[in-house]
Formats: C-alpha cells, structure tokens, sequence
C-alpha cells in the first residue's frame, strides 16, 4: 500500500473495492500509475473517458473556456449552455434537454419529467416499472429502480416502482396496468453484465407506450455518446423515446448528465419544478461541445462501429471455444465477457498484464474502452484476456 492509498484509506469513506495502483496520468487509451508502470486502459473511467486521456480537443475546450468563466447562476443563460443545447437536440433528434451531473441525476430528473407529465394529463401517483437486474444509479428512487441488492441498509423503499423482466413482452404487459406512468430500460445493461435490449423487444415497447399514453424512457447513461457505433444505442431499433438520459461519456471525463425529452414531455415542466447548482455551467458545456463534435465527425461513428464487429469476432475466435467462457456479448465498444466462474480472479490477473477492465454482475468481464482505441489495442486485450483465463482456471 503506497502513501495514497493509505491516505484514502484513512480518510475516505470506505465505499470502493480499490485496485492496488494509484493512477497518476493518462495518455490517448494508455494510463502510467504513481510507480510509472503503464497500462492499457480498457474501462475508459466506466465508459466516461470517450475520448482517451489528454485529448487535444478536451484540453483546447477547457484552456480556452475556464479563464473566462467556470460557474454562473442558473438565473442566467450563458453562451455555450445555448450552444450545447441546440447541439445535443440537432444530433439526438429530440426536443429539449437539461443538463445535470451524473448519470444518477439525469435517471431521476427523468422519472421527475416523467411524473410530472402525467399528473399535468390527470394521472396521479403513477408507476414506473424498470426492467430486473438493472442499475440506474444510487440514489434513493434510482435504487429503487434498481438491483435490490444496492437497496439492503437502505429501507423504505420509495413507492411507485415496478419490476419486469427484461426482453420478456408478455411479462412486461402483465406489469402494465390504469397507474402506470412510464417504462424505463437501459438500452444496453451495464452492471447487469452488459445485456442487451432485444432489437424487437424494444419496438414493441415503444408501440405499447404509444398506444397506451406510457412515457418510453430509455437509459443511455453508459451506452450512449458514439459508444455503440450509434449516438445512442437505441438508434438500431429506429424508435425514439419520449425520455432519453445520458452522462458518462457525453463529456468526455468531465462530469455531466443530461436528461432529454420530446416536446410534449418537456413541456409540462416549469420553473421551479426540478434544477441544479452546477448543471450545465460554460466550463463543462464548452467541454461537452467539444466532446459531441468529435465523435460526430469524419467516419468516427463507423469506425467505432467497425471496431466494435472487429472486437466480438476476435474473441469469439480467440476464447468462444474457451470451456470457462460462457457467453460473449456486445455492441460497438461496450463488451461482456461471460465466465463460468467469478470474473474478478480474471480481471486482477489482466491488471497485473497492464491492462485495465472490470468485473460486473459476479462473472462477467467488462470492457469499455475509449472510443478512440485501435485493432491493436483490441488485439492486445484479448490477448490478455485469454492469458489471463487460462492461467486462473487451467
């Protein structure tokens, strides 16, 4: 344990199952811990990093934005909130937004829009039903939402939330009933091991809502921002929600959420029903700005798009046949890596190979790197990764 760690031992709350190296510095999709050992980073901060580390754009937004100004008021419109708004609805093909914080603050700004909607069209006290093995962040509602595991210690439970089984049409329709006020699904499960939201499942979905007034909220939190191949996930199923969230990646490391919503939706907000200190200050939309402007250029939604297809055949190649391996599982660059057994062996394992990834839901590796790593970065974690099962469980 390095002087750090002993000081985030001691004074930081004891939240997080730290790894044993202090980060110090990061370099495209490369970091160099506080020992100057370097690593391959294929978690990206939890698919925040979009960009890699130190990304020419990143660092011009935010040496030519903070000297002017890093806070204002939310009295008062500034510049690049204005911009960024009408370049985050242009690109997402909604019709306003708010921005917040976190990921947490945007899933719970949507059940507030949510809500509220209804209540403005004679629907009191209505549910949201959530899909199991869910995760929208940690907040009371989110976790309510949400595994129960993260609710035990926790109790009460807000009311008003109701579970259905993801990629289940029937079970969802049971669930439906006269109280229920929106839908909300991750288009891709993140913690629950990267699961996906069947294609057809989510177009019949979206049919439901439409024909019954139901809000479709979907959480792109983790994988939206390009890091499908698509700006948001859900774009393959060619729907749209009345409710989108985001954060993560919509920054490229600086922290941000946003909550977006169709015209009718937003509509029934008004001042005073929901806000935030720091949402949307001009230091993080100009970094905002600069993040939604790379990853829409040039072929950039391709080219990650491809990597993505490059990524699951090379696995599949290298380690499908793997006994230990259960299931491979993605889009684009967000990956799961389904073991037999626990994934966390594996995953200490790659970290002493210098690389970085994480383990999720018990057994599955999870790889979501930056949107800028190449076929050799690919190449080298699955190299890794097949090292690093074969030598655990063989």
């Amino acid at each position: 344990m390095n002087k750090y760690q002993k000081l985030d031992y001691e004074y930081h709350f004891p939240l997080y199952n730290r790894y044993p190296i202090t980060l110090e510095r990061g370099e495209g999709s490369n970091v160099w811990d506080t020992d100057g050992n370097k690593y391959l980073d294929a978690l990206s901060g939890i698919a925040v990093n979009s960009l890699g580390h130190n990304h020419p754009s990143i660092i011009k937004a935010i040496v030519d934005q903070a000297p002017k100004m890093m806070h204002a008021s939310n009295f008062f419109s500034t510049p690049q909130l204005a911009e960024l708004s009408e370049l985050f609805c242009k690109t997402t093909n909604m019709d306003k937004v708010f921005f917040c914080n976190s990921g947490a603050e945007a899933t719970e700004g949507a059940v507030k829009v949510a809500r509220k909607y209804q209540y403005k069209n004679g629907k009191e006290n209505c549910d949201i039903i959530s899909m199991e093995n869910s995760f929208h962040g940690r907040t009371i509602a989110t976790i309510a939402m949400g595994k129960e595991k993260y609710q035990e210690g926790f109790h009460p439970m807000p009311n008003g939330f109701v579970k259905a089984k993801l990629n289940d049409i029937e079970d969802l329709r049971s669930k439906i009933n006269n109280k229920t006020g929106a839908i909300i699904i991750e288009t891709i499960q993140g913690e629950g091991g990267v699961q996906l939201a069947d294609i057809n499942y989510l177009k019949e979905v979206r049919s439901i809502c439409t024909e019954h007034d139901i809000l479709l909220i979907l959480d792109e939190v983790q994988c939206g921002i390009g890091r499908t191949g698509f700006f948001f996930a859900y774009e393959i199923a060619d729907i749209r929600p009345d409710i989108v969230c985001t954060a993560k990646g919509i920054a490229a490391g600086f922290p941000m959420g946003a909550v977006a919503a169709i015209e009718k939706v937003a509509s029934a907000m008004q001042p005073g029903n929901h806000g935030t200190t720091f949402g949307g200050g001009p230091l993080a939309s100009a970094v905002a700005i600069a993040t939604i402007n790379e990853i829409t250029s040039g072929n950039f939604l391709a080219t990650v798009k491809e990597n993505g297809e490059y990524f699951l055949k090379k696995l599949n190649t290298e380690i499908g046949s793997n006994p230990f391996v259960k299931n491979i599982r993605g889009r684009g660059l967000m990956v799961g890596v389904e073991l037999s057994k626990d994934s966390k062996p594996v995953v200490l394992k790659m970290l002493d190979k210098k690389v970085i990834a994480n383990s999720t839901s018990d057994v599955v590796v999870r790889i979501v790197p930056p949107l800028i790593f190449t076929k050799n970065d690919i190449d080298k974690v699955v190299e890794v990764l097949k090292q690093s099962i074969n030598e655990i469980y063989n």
